[in-house]
């Protein structure tokens, strides 16, 4: 079984950037040479994207591979595939990791648990407004719009992991 997704490095420093390839080639067990272009958004980082394919769970493990740098900004998605759903993880520094579930158009999926669960605790409507904004990661895409937004037309790299 095999799976697609991409890994979107919104900010590094320079020095950090081999360690990054490092990371996601020690993930997909292929050689992964980004191309880093200059990060509009912050002066002075960078910036690259890839395209990959593998197994699923593929997305999980490479987020949790880039972590090991609290200074990036990044967002890894999973494509769905046969029996497993798809995923989205971004990272912020000071906001740490999220994580949701993703439909095969890439809506954010909420299961009836956590809803029942955010019914069940907030206070008023306010509070659940927040509370279903925070499930849908609103405070990871305001603080990661604007590096998107800077990456319109950056190059993509295409990775397959070897079998």
């Amino acid at each position: 079984m095999s799976t697609s997704g991409t890994i979107y490095v919104h900010s590094s420093p320079s020095a950090v950037c081999p360690h990054v390839e490092w990371a996601i080639a020690g993930v997909l067990q292929t050689r992964a040479d980004l191309q880093w272009t200059a990060q509009a958004a912050a002066p002075g980082q960078l910036r690259a994207e890839c395209e990959w394919s593998g197994d699923p769970g593929t997305a999980a493990a490479v987020a949790s591979a880039l972590r090991a740098w609290p200074m990036l900004r990044f967002e890894v998605t999973e494509h769905p595939s046969s029996g497993v759903d798809g995923e989205r993880f971004c990272f912020v520094p000071g906001l740490g990791l999220w994580r949701a579930s993703t439909s095969a158009n890439g809506d954010i999926m909420v299961g009836e648990d956590q809803l029942r669960a955010l019914a069940g605790t907030a206070r008023d409507a306010e509070s659940f407004a927040h509370q279903i904004a925070q499930l849908l990661g609103a405070t990871w895409d305001d603080a990661l719009e604007p590096f998107r937004r800077a990456a319109d037309g950056a190059p993509v790299t295409w990775l397959h992991r070897v079998g």
